[in-house]
């Protein structure tokens, strides 16, 4: 057992090694990472300018919040070209040589992940910690410690499913030579579904039942409402029972898709 997890400690710090292979372009992807907020802001305030003081439920300053707090959590969990980059070896043949190695290849990949997230992060938090800092006025902290914990509980649970959805979509390249098309078919409903462009309560209330079951709105959107506590109780517990869901039904996706996959695996390249 020691000996497996260090085997992928090591995977991790290589992964780490490679993202500073590239550092300059990866510290530039971090800084640029938090500019669609600057935007995001001058927009918000620009429709509360009219007079508004709050829009389904949002004032000014919570709908600052929950845009910075979405950039956060898109900063933290969300993968950074996995899938093309796991697409890319099995069409070209350089799965085999992973294959060879007594290695489980979704533990292999989700360490590669986990370095890149983790390294991305720690680039990034000077500069949320400083945007936090200008918005001050607008933030406010969870005072309850169990909204802290269910909030940790939540975003893990966040990375691990938009990694499963990665991965899964990935595993497509067994069968279709080239998958980008899917993969910005399924980008187009995470992007508007996760609540990246706008707060999920804005959708009109026929939508209420398709948001609540739907996977994407467990990448972002509910760890976001968790931390501003605007859902508590057996609403919280059950979002979280959801959650947990869809992370266990796309994780035997994963599992099962590359199961089938490898049985049809055939090296075309080196």
């Amino acid at each position: 057992m020691t000996l497996a997890l260090a085997k992928y400690r090591k995977v991790f710090a290589i992964g780490i090694q490679n993202t500073f292979v590239y550092r300059w372009a990866f510290v530039m992807r971090s800084v640029v990472g938090i500019v669609p907020l600057i935007g995001t802001l001058y927009l918000w305030q620009s429709v509360f300018s009219g007079g508004k003081s709050s829009i389904v439920g949002y004032t000014y300053s919570g709908m600052i919040l929950y845009f910075a707090m979405t950039v956060l959590m898109e900063n933290l969990v969300t993968p950074t070209d996995d899938e093309w980059q796991i697409a890319a070896e099995i069409r070209d043949g350089r799965l085999s040589a992973l294959l060879l190695k007594p290695m489980n290849y979704l533990a292999y990949r989700f360490s590669l992940y986990a370095s890149n997230r983790l390294l991305y992060s720690a680039i990034l938090a000077p500069g949320v910690l400083f945007v936090f800092f200008l918005l001050r006025e607008h933030i406010r902290l969870p005072s309850d410690p169990a909204t802290w914990l269910a909030f940790a509980g939540s975003t893990v649970l966040a990375a691990l499913l938009q990694f499963f959805i990665a991965y899964t979509i990935a595993m497509l390249a067994f069968w279709i030579l080239e998958i980008s098309t899917i993969i910005f078919i399924t980008y187009s409903f995470e992007y508007f579904l996760s609540g990246r462009i706008f707060p999920l309560d804005m959708l009109p209330p026929w939508l209420s039942g398709f948001v609540k079951w739907a996977p994407f709105t467990y990448e972002l959107y509910f760890p976001v409402q968790i931390f501003m506590e605007r859902v508590k109780g057996p609403a919280l517990w059950q979002g979280l029972a959801i959650q947990t869901g869809w992370v266990v039904l796309m994780g035997l996706a994963a599992v099962a898709l590359w199961r089938r996959g490898v049985r049809k695996y055939q090296a075309v390249g080196g």
